[in-house]
């Protein structure tokens, strides 16, 4: 009998995670706990002063049941440069992949066949409880890790319509590439009214016309043979899933630009070069945009074959039905 994914995702936590504590000046050993909650002084720094951060990748099982964690050093990289911009503890990279290897382990029963997948949640929050420390970071700090059994966060050829927002940004322009619930804390009010006023799915944030990415996902426009999304900035969080689907493309034919863009420029190329448009994310994997409102304008996005073929080309990779070229996968021994 298949394994099948909850139906709402990420509302579904294998019952251990293991915990790492920084304190006293080092990173004590790994522990394990239930899922159920974690224990934060009330004046711990991140509830107050928004110091903490997160990653998200996920593990998969392959055609011959074999279970594998796609480009977890990658993920332990971009949580360590958020943990140094965000004045935290960083956490130590090689307790950091065995604890993540273990728990997918450990929770391998619970990997959905395929379009499902297990979703890994790090997490890294300050603890100090001083609630006098606005104006430094945090000298204690707990990474915990999740794992929840998922299905598609977007469906492949599901309707995905983006409001275009040139007036306001998704975050703090120096924080872009932290990946902190603050910045989508940001973003959220505009993606809230987007849905209520538009029936849009995710806002793309093109402040003064520059083309970035939405409230949850990198944003790229196939125009042609050439891929254009913008380049690797302070401004936007630089994906995982974004540099995978680059590498890939490339090595399939395609010009890649990572340049700046506007939005005159993408709706040129919609309206008038027949373009295509992606979202590209760990939970997103790679989603093709259906539909733009664009000055209250909705503009129909009349191709997405290009990008279907590149989301198959990172799920065959990821369910093991062809070659992983990149040395991409780490095997579990489950």
């Amino acid at each position: 009998m298949g394994r099948e994914a909850p139906a709402v995702f990420g509302s579904v936590f294998h019952k251990d995670m293991p915990v790492l504590v920084f304190e006293n000046g080092a990173w004590q050993n790994v522990r394990w706990q239930d899922t159920k909650a974690i224990e934060l002084s009330p004046g711990s720094h991140a509830l107050h002063y928004g110091s903490e951060c997160f990653e998200g990748l996920k593990a998969f099982r392959q055609k011959d049941d074999s279970i594998v964690l796609f480009r977890p050093d990658a993920n332990i990289a971009r949580m360590q440069q958020s943990a140094r911009l965000l004045n935290l503890p960083v956490p130590d990279a090689e307790a950091f992949h065995r604890a993540l290897v273990e728990l997918v382990a450990r929770a391998a029963d619970d990997i959905p066949d395929a379009p499902g997948s297990l979703y890994v949640r790090p997490t890294l929050v300050g603890t100090d409880p001083v609630i006098g420390k606005a104006g430094v970071g945090s000298d204690s700090a707990i990474l915990y890790i999740l794992a929840s059994p998922v299905g598609d966060y977007f469906k492949a050829g599901a309707p995905m319509k983006l409001l275009v927002e040139t007036e306001h940004m998704r975050c703090a322009p120096h924080m872009g590439r932290v990946k902190c619930g603050g910045n989508y804390a940001s973003a959220l009010p505009w993606t809230v009214k987007a849905r209520n006023d538009y029936g849009a799915h995710q806002v793309l944030f093109c402040p003064n016309g520059d083309v970035q990415e939405t409230g949850a996902s990198n944003f790229a426009l196939i125009n042609g043979n050439e891929i254009i999304t913008k380049p690797l900035t302070d401004e936007f969080l630089h994906g995982v899933t974004r540099d995978s689907m680059l590498k890939m493309a490339a090595d399939m034919g395609y010009q890649i630009s990572e340049r700046n863009f506007t939005v005159d420029e993408l709706r040129d190329a919609v309206e008038n070069n027949g373009a295509e448009a992606i979202l590209t994310g760990t939970a997103a994997v790679i989603s093709s945009v259906t539909a733009f409102v664009i000055d209250g304008q909705e503009i129909e996005v009349k191709n997405q074959e290009k990008g279907l073929a590149l989301r198959k080309a990172i799920t065959d990779i990821q369910y093991g039905l062809t070659e992983d070229r990149y040395g991409w996968l780490v095997k579990i021994d489950a």
